[in-house]
């Protein structure tokens, strides 16, 4: 196969999938313009997106507020080029010959920094490494 043909696709994984993941996730997609594939999951899905990771992506012009906390599946782990796990609380096995990378984001609370500032010091922490990610996949 062609790899300048093939769309690159990556899941992002944490452990609720409501928070980093999704940041992940809406900023890959709005850097990427539908040129790389993205998902999100959890090991444990929470019952709904964490407000201040949706706040936080809004303040950049990014709206994910259709999204909703997803189970990893062995379908999206099949399906993906790479996996992301975000954090260290998520715990993923992906299948043979997959790419797997640990991201251990940056833990504002650990410093006492809590709402929406630790919300920004995340996104911008995330945000620097998907950008990262992406000039590594499409080579700009």
């Amino acid at each position: 196969m062609n790899e300048t043909t093939k769309t690159p696709s990556i899941l992002f994984v944490c452990s609720k999938n409501g928070g980093k993941s999704q940041l992940a996730a809406g900023l890959l997609n709005q850097l990427a313009n539908g040129t790389v594939t993205v998902h999100s999951a959890g090991t444990k899905p929470g019952q709904s997106l964490n407000p201040q990771s949706v706040e936080a992506l809004a303040e950049l012009g990014i709206d994910i507020t259709g999204e909703h906390p997803k189970h990893v599946t062995a379908e999206v782990l099949d399906a993906v080029d790479v996996v992301i796990v975000l954090g260290n609380e998520a715990k993923v096995e992906p299948p043979e010959g997959k790419r797997l990378e640990v991201w251990d984001t940056d833990e504002p609370s650990e410093r006492g920094i809590e709402g929406m500032e630790r919300m920004r010091l995340v996104r911008d922490d995330i945000k620097a490494r998907v950008r990262k990610l992406y000039a590594e996949l499409t080579g700009s």
